[in-house]
């Protein structure tokens, strides 16, 4: 594989490491990257109190307190408002067809949504994603805007640059205009979603892939829907989002060194 500067001019050619030569497995990809969800969610549910904080009771007692014993009305547990000697009067309460009632089925805390995948299986799972980055037609068919120069693989220089400025004039040049165009736009949610802290969809852009910390994590953390990650810390969700392979990538030839001296994934 060619191995570009920041210019976007051929530097050398290198072998990519056998990571990068795995087959496809989309069913793996998938099942990976659920793994991550789930384990991402986080736990909610009602009071086990909620709509239960009062009397109300299904009598059928004969005698003293009872409730709706032989008064020919549905057996809906009821709470009784005011007495009169044997007169009473009362209102549906408790059952999830009442009002203020209990819910019928609420989400509960103790639901457990943590999955589990064999290590085996998770990065098998990982390299299938990197081979998939590779293949022209998954990554157009995640609509991103391919340059003519593919795969993107770029000299160290690349970790060391401090300014966004200077990153998007880099990433013109290596042809990336129209992708960064096509993920600056956002549009506003529609549904409950705009209320929930969660307003507008952005549009997922290319992955810069680097060996270590370095002054471009900073640098890229402002440009719209542009991730930028370590090669040790890369997962299927970041490499397939949405279960989707085939993510456009932007590689640091250092970080293709370490993919290989470290044997990661393997």
């Amino acid at each position: 594989m060619l191995v570009y500067n920041l210019q976007g001019e051929k530097v050398k050619e290198i072998n990519l490491p056998s990571q990068f030569y795995e087959p496809y497995h989309p069913n793996l990809i998938k099942r990976s990257v659920l793994t991550i969800q789930s384990n991402k969610r986080r736990v909610y549910g009602a009071s086990e109190r909620a709509g239960k904080d009062y009397s109300a009771m299904l009598s059928k007692r004969r005698r003293d307190y009872k409730n709706v014993y032989g008064r020919g009305i549905a057996r809906t547990p009821r709470k009784s408002l005011w007495r009169r000697g044997s007169q009473f009067g009362f209102v549906g309460a408790l059952a999830p067809n009442t009002v203020g009632g209990r819910r019928a089925h609420p989400p509960k805390s103790s639901k457990v949504y943590d999955k589990k995948i064999n290590i085996k299986e998770r990065r098998k799972a990982i390299r299938s994603a990197l081979s998939a980055t590779l293949n022209r037609e998954l990554v157009e068919k995640r609509n991103h805007i391919l340059p003519k120069i593919f795969p993107l693989i770029i000299e160290e220089r690349l970790e060391s640059i401090k300014k966004t400025k200077e990153l998007k004039s880099i990433l013109n040049n290596l042809g990336l205009k129209q992708e960064l165009e096509r993920i600056s736009e956002k549009k506003v949610r529609p549904g409950r979603g705009k209320g929930r802290n969660r307003k507008y969809r952005i549009k997922t852009g290319p992955l810069i892939i680097v060996s270590k910390q370095c002054d471009l994590q900073k640098s890229a953390s402002n440009i719209q829907g542009l991730d930028i990650v370590e090669i040790k810390n890369i997962n299927t969700e970041l490499l397939a989002p949405g279960c989707q392979a085939g993510r456009l990538i932007i590689l640091s030839e250092k970080a293709i060194e370490v993919l290989e001296k470290q044997k990661l994934f393997m």
